[in-house]
């Protein structure tokens, strides 16, 4: 029997996921969690075999709890849903010891089978998520001025960046600047929207 743990913070895509896996008589769906932060502890508790997560969650995204599961549990294998299959989200899948990746839209009988691939040791990606990784260019943009943009995308000015991380309001700028030149982006907002969606913030 394949343990499960199921993390996805809607409901309804919860309770369906977790019953159409129930109707296989080799899986049995141990625990549901709806936040980020409740894998872990769940997992401690109940020691799953395979993790079933979900990449937005709240409290802590699921890479992150992947990456922290990874560490303290690590037969514990997970696989990664996400609704945009981006490729940058697909090497920090990889980085975070992820063993499967693959796109909510998937038919059910290909969760199923990644489900148990997974549990039987294997790595498990769908094709086109694979395929555009490869095609994917690498990240641009240097430490500092990820985190800058970070931190302007969450909607910190250049004064908040500046005192938190020590430097002048100029030298900040300066990054914002630098960053929205190597994505090609139209200001601040198309460079944190660019940087997103390829994973690289």
């Amino acid at each position: 029997m394949i343990r499960i743990l199921l993390a996805e913070d809607v409901r309804i895509l919860r309770d369906t996921l977790a019953a159409v896996l129930r109707l296989e008589d080799d899986l049995a769906v141990v625990t549901t969690v709806a936040r980020g932060d409740e894998i872990v502890p769940a997992a401690l508790q109940h020691c799953p075999d395979v993790a079933v997560v979900d990449i937005d969650l709240p409290g802590v995204d699921g890479l992150t709890a992947a990456a922290e599961l990874h560490q303290r549990l690590p037969q514990c294998r997970t696989l990664i849903l996400t609704g945009l299959g981006r490729p940058g989200n697909l090497r920090r899948a990889v980085a975070a010891g992820v063993s499967g990746f693959m796109v909510k839209d998937a038919p059910a009988e290909q969760l199923i089978d990644a489900v148990r691939r997974v549990a039987g040791g294997e790595r498990v990606v769908e094709s086109q998520l694979a395929l555009a990784a490869l095609e994917a260019a690498d990240n641009p943009l240097t430490a500092r001025e990820a985190e800058i943009l970070t931190r302007h995308a969450a909607g910190a000015s250049a004064a908040e960046i500046a005192t938190d991380l020590h430097l002048s309001r100029g030298t900040v700028r300066n990054y914002l600047a630098s960053a929205v030149t190597k994505l090609g982006a139209r200001n601040r907002v198309d460079a944190a929207r660019i940087a997103t969606e390829a994973g690289w913030l």
